[in-house]
């Protein structure tokens, strides 16, 4: 027992140590995708996200999970709920989220309607504060492209918008990274 006492002690130590020589990766501009993010019911057609702005403090807080400027996709197949659960966790501004044709140039607002209906947060003009949430609940009717964009003005023009995508041929939602 004693030996293997101080054989568990002498690698618990050397592990410290290793952990010491090692620091930490400095961290990216934007985080990898999160598995947790997206859940999918098969059997109902449904694809759940979890929609969180100011996730981190890249691009001054205006990102959804850690992502702008479409450096994110979210992908459904046609016919599919959609469900957003989104979370502003941005401690400094206020934030929404509608989903909006790629339109050039951007919007500077909230568009009126938005391209699917019912894809928006309330609050669209105002935006949710530090710690507010909203569920946005909608079916994926149209195919295409389209962006999932913050309606606070000016946050959209600042890079604040990932990438939504309702495809006629995909049979599961994904989600993944997109060049910019």
């Amino acid at each position: 027992m004693i030996k293997s006492s101080a054989f568990v002690a002498a690698c618990m130590l050397s592990a410290q140590l290793c952990a010491a020589q090692n620091p930490p990766a400095p961290a990216k501009q934007s985080p990898a995708i999160d598995c947790t993010w997206l859940t999918v019911d098969t059997t109902a057609k449904t694809a759940t996200f979890q929609l969180t702005s100011g996730l981190t403090q890249l691009n001054g807080g205006l990102n959804f999970n850690g992502f702008n400027d479409g450096k994110l996709t979210l992908t459904v197949p046609t016919s599919w709920t959609v469900v957003l659960r989104f979370t502003n966790k941005d401690a400094n501004l206020p934030h929404s989220a509608e989903v909006v044709d790629t339109t050039k140039p951007m919007p500077a607002g909230p568009v009126d309607p938005p391209a699917i209906p019912r894809a928006m947060t309330t609050r669209l003009m105002q935006g949710h504060g530090a710690g507010e949430s909203d569920s946005v609940r909608f079916v994926a009717t149209k195919p295409g492209s389209y962006l999932i964009f913050c309606a606070v003005p000016g946050h959209g023009l600042a890079g604040m918008w990932i990438r939504f995508k309702v495809s006629p041929t995909e049979k599961r939602p994904t989600l993944t990274t997109t060049a910019s």
